[in-house]
């Protein structure tokens, strides 16, 4: 592939990968740096690029799984975080509550099917529009819309049987 071909590629997409990474990652810095290992994968793999589905769609899958590879990294080298050792005024209890309260939000969208599960990441962690999630994944705004409402209510009932447990 030409150099004008894989700029132009790079001009219309990088934007949107990048996007497609914040929200996975909520960090800019690292979304910056994925991003650029993408298009470097991409470069390496444009042949196994099918055309079966727009390219900024191909790109998102590679750089989810570079995403993936990050979390698998990271586990491996996990630390305690600065922040859990600050003192804070809150209560201890208010505190377990709230950390309580996120780990079940979490688990219960870890157990929403894929799809749904990277809409509200997309949009709760990336803070990203409807119109801009349909974009990525290569479907419809009101597909978008439609996904994360039917996520965002499974997320509520389950919210829901866990506080009356």
């Amino acid at each position: 592939m030409d150099k004008e071909k894989i700029d132009k590629i790079y001009r219309e997409n990088a934007q949107a990968v990048y996007k497609y990474l914040r929200g996975l990652t909520g960090d800019g810095g690292l979304a910056e740096e994925l991003t650029q290992e993408t298009f470097f994968q991409a470069i390496k793999g444009i042949d196994k690029f099918r055309g079966d589905c727009k390219i900024s769609v191909w790109l998102c899958g590679i750089a989810k799984k570079l995403w993936y590879k990050e979390l698998e990294k990271r586990s491996r080298h996990q630390t305690t975080p600065l922040d859990d050792t600050i003192p804070s005024n809150e209560s201890i209890e208010n505190k377990s509550l709230n950390k309580l309260e996120k780990i079940e939000i979490f688990r219960l969208m870890h157990n929403l099917d894929d799809i749904t599960r990277e809409v509200m990441y997309l949009r709760l962690a990336g803070e990203l529009q409807f119109s801009e999630i349909a974009n990525i994944l290569g479907k419809t705004e009101n597909w978008a819309r439609v996904t994360y409402y039917r996520g965002k209510q499974k997320i509520m009932k389950g919210m829901k049987e866990w506080t009356e447990n």
